[in-house]
């Protein structure tokens, strides 16, 4: 089989600069491991800018960003490579994590607790000074490109026990815990990303952390900041902002009827 060219990873380079704002001294953390060659664990609530971070240091570090996104059928083939017939041949076809080893980019395993347990143990002996990928179909093991780094992510409070990082797994990681941004950067990013005016960014995330008050006392998780973007583009598109955060903010967030009615009030008493 001829060799991935430099060319195949085009498609995972970011060419332009994702809007990013720092919360915690995040960017200086990454930087740095990704120097000393340190995986890393990204932990916090689902839509709080752990994705638009990874995608803001892969530019910044100037390195191609493989992205998957986990679920409960993902198997180490899926991660690593697999044979396939092509006409009357038989060849191998690597797969994100072989890429990522050879061609020293960043991967990026998103909500990797959703991935089966046999397949994350494949990453262990990535997420060690060891830094080798096992490739058993072809009796191989491939050692990473300096600047390969292994990142996972995962909101630990929205799994349950059964759906957890096993100690083995999360001991290989250095962690980086993310939460909602503070109410003026997460206007700012609501401002920028949704086009709106900074007034109306402003009233978006107040309602955003009344909502969020209400977890664990109705809702599971709280509204993330993604969501508040959704609604303040609808905003700008001339949707009613009352009809923007039902359809965008409310409805997304719970089935509850007697919820979305709270939240419905909380709409018309900031708008």
């Amino acid at each position: 089989m001829q060799p991935v060219r430099e060319i195949d990873l085009a498609q995972y380079r970011i060419l332009h600069e994702p809007f990013y704002e720092e919360m915690c001294g995040e960017v200086g953390l990454f930087t740095l491991a990704a120097a000393r060659r340190l995986p890393v664990m990204l932990k916090g609530p689902t839509g709080c800018g752990k994705t638009r971070f990874v995608q803001y240091m892969a530019y910044k570090l100037g390195r191609p960003l493989i992205t998957v996104a986990c679920h409960e059928d993902l198997t180490a083939s899926d991660l690593v490579g697999r044979y396939l017939l092509k006409g009357q041949d038989t060849v191998w076809m690597d797969g994100p994590l072989t890429l990522g080893v050879k061609h020293g980019a960043i991967v990026y395993l998103d909500e990797v607790v959703e991935a089966r347990k046999d397949t994350t143990v494949i990453i262990h002996p990535l997420s060690d000074d060891r830094r080798l990928l096992p490739i058993e179909k072809k009796g191989q093991i491939l050692e990473a490109a300096d600047e390969f780094m292994l990142v996972i992510s995962y909101n630990p409070g929205y799994q349950s026990v059964l759906k957890d990082l096993k100690q083995s797994t999360k001991q290989r990681f250095m962690a980086i815990e993310f939460d909602y941004p503070g109410s003026d950067i997460e206007a700012r990013v609501v401002q920028r990303e949704a086009g709106v005016d900074p007034g109306m960014a402003k009233n978006l995330v107040k309602l955003g952390q009344k909502v969020r008050n209400l977890r664990n006392h109705g809702l599971e998780e709280g509204v993330s900041t993604r969501l508040l973007i959704y609604a303040g583009t609808l905003i700008k598109e001339g949707i009613q902002p009352e009809r923007a955060c039902d359809v965008a903010i409310a409805r997304p967030i719970t089935d509850d009827a007697d919820m979305q009615r709270t939240i419905q009030e909380l709409v018309k008493a900031i708008f």
